[in-house]
């Protein structure tokens, strides 16, 4: 996961990171993040483009991590609720089917 991090940071011109996020109370959602930096081992900064804000990300928190073409996503996201009995594997189904969004 770093390294796909990593590759977004460096060439944050073309790409950008799509992962599914499980926030503190266990939600999971839909994000696309622009990553800046990596904050001591466990964390990223990174610029939501749902939200259109900087938020600190825990990597152990984040999956199916993905680079995206960055020209494939227009600001601002739309959001997007997730029913909470839709698997994260799901997600991921649907969002290759559909056009980018953000899932929230």
């Amino acid at each position: 996961m770093k390294d796909i991090l990593r590759r977004a940071m460096i060439d944050s011109e073309t790409y950008v990171v799509e992962m599914t996020y499980r926030d503190q109370k266990g939600n999971q959602t839909r994000r696309i993040v622009s990553p800046i930096r990596f904050v001591g081992g466990d964390r990223f900064l990174g610029l939501c483009l749902c939200r259109e804000e900087p938020r600190q990300f825990y990597m152990s928190r984040c999956q199916d991590v993905r680079l995206v073409p960055a020209a494939e996503v227009i600001m601002p996201m739309p959001m997007q609720e997730v029913p909470a009995t839709v698997p994260a594997a799901a997600l991921v189904a649907t969002a290759a089917a559909e056009p980018t969004t953000c899932w929230v």
